[in-house]
């Protein structure tokens, strides 16, 4: 099964790269000198630094490898370039109203740029999908757990 299109931004994949290079040059080599340092004390069994070690390097060469396929996959758009930027597309921050003219501004970003708590939805999310392509004044429809919910789209702004 071959992983979807991971779109992103040029800042969350240097963010991507930098944690991949961190790992890979600095915290992996001085776990497989600890590990190695561990394993010459004597009984591995009971030797909590090798256990240990041998555990979150595991880790880190899970992380490695998860990295490198959404690295591998990615396909880096820098918002900025959007050619239509009178609708929602990548990159957009929008402000939304609901029923209750409650407002929410989001910005749709990649997946592994989502951070809900401050506004950035993944650009795969429910919400994301459905404001894909709409302009100002155009209410959209979104499918929550707890039913549907209207957003009308306020405003579109590329920072």
């Amino acid at each position: 099964m071959g992983e979807r299109s991971n779109i992103i931004s040029p800042t969350g994949f240097a963010a991507l790269r930098a944690e991949y290079d961190a790992l890979l040059g600095d915290e992996r080599p001085k776990l497989v000198e600890v590990i190695s340092w561990a394993a010459g004390n004597g009984d591995r069994s009971e030797n909590g630094d090798y256990i240990y070690g041998r555990k979150r390097l595991r880790e880190i060469d899970r992380r490695l490898s998860f990295l490198a396929r959404r690295m591998k996959a990615a396909r880096v758009v820098d918002p900025a370039e959007q050619p239509d930027k009178s609708r929602i597309w990548f990159g957009a921050t929008a402000e939304l109203a609901d029923d209750d003219d409650a407002r929410r501004t989001v910005t749709l970003v990649g997946d592994d740029e989502a951070e809900a708590g401050v506004g950035r939805i993944g650009w795969n999310s429910p919400l994301a999908r459905a404001l894909r392509g709409a302009a100002v004044g155009d209410v959209r429809v979104v499918q929550l757990p707890s039913g549907p919910k209207q957003w009308e789209v306020v405003a579109i702004e590329y920072r």
